[in-house]
């Protein structure tokens, strides 16, 4: 790779918004680091996209876990000495009871490992190879589940680590601010994946769309937004 290619990692990446995030990225000459707690099948996710001609590789990466994050970490540092994007794209959606009354105190647990603990340790562990070149673009997969101003009810622990990680991206992108590192939100709306289902009213393309603009955003751009369609969202 060339010393001014653009470098991005995308966790939770062997599937949906993930690895459309990873294919559009790599279509504009971006070297992409395709992150997922399965290696079988991120790597099979990898390979397909390589055989698109796309310069993608795969290094496993599970966001709940503390020393995976640490030594994705160590190889980052290792391998390349800096990184240009990050996409926290992984998550789950672990709700069984409609009712917060009713919730499952593990259910909330695991979601907010996943969801909320997953990208503050992975930007803990990746910012400071933006702040090597100060250039960074950070983007928080975020949901209008998390939205406080039309909070509903339903699926309660989801909506909660949604709404606990837009507040990790307000902090980060205001510590921020003053540099050449821009951290933002992004609702990708109900998109036709494996956790929106076949009755969702987007295509994954049209899903991942606000999320590569933010990755790619111009010196300048917004920074601690809240973004779908390319629009300010609410928070």
């Amino acid at each position: 790779m060339s010393e001014d290619q653009k470098i991005a990692v995308v966790t939770g990446a062997n599937k949906g918004l993930g690895f459309e995030t990873c294919r559009q990225l790599a279509k504009q000459g971006i070297k992409v680091i395709l992150t997922s707690r399965s290696e079988e099948k991120g790597k099979a996710a990898a390979e397909k996209l390589q055989a698109e001609g796309l310069d993608v590789t795969y290094h496993q990466l599970d966001v709940s876990n503390p020393s995976s994050i640490s030594l994705f970490a160590e190889f980052m540092q290792h391998e390349f000495g800096k990184l240009d994007i990050l996409v926290n794209n992984a998550g789950v959606w672990l709700d069984t009871e409609s009712s917060v009354l009713k919730a499952n105190l593990e259910t909330l647990q695991k979601t907010i490992e996943t969801n909320l603990y997953g990208p503050f340790l992975v930007s803990q562990a990746l910012i400071p190879l933006m702040k090597v070149h100060n250039y960074g673009r950070v983007v928080n997969v975020a949901s209008g589940a998390g939205q406080l101003a039309e909070m509903q009810t339903g699926y309660p622990t989801y909506r909660m680590s949604k709404t606990a990680l837009n507040a990790l991206t307000k902090i980060t992108g205001n510590e921020l601010a003053g540099t050449n590192i821009l951290v933002n939100s992004v609702c990708p709306g109900w998109v036709k994946t494996d956790m929106g289902g076949a009755n969702a009213t987007r295509t994954v393309e049209q899903g991942v769309d606000t999320i590569v603009w933010l990755a790619t955003l111009p010196d300048g751009g917004p920074t601690s937004g809240f973004f779908r369609d390319r629009q300010p969202f609410a928070w």
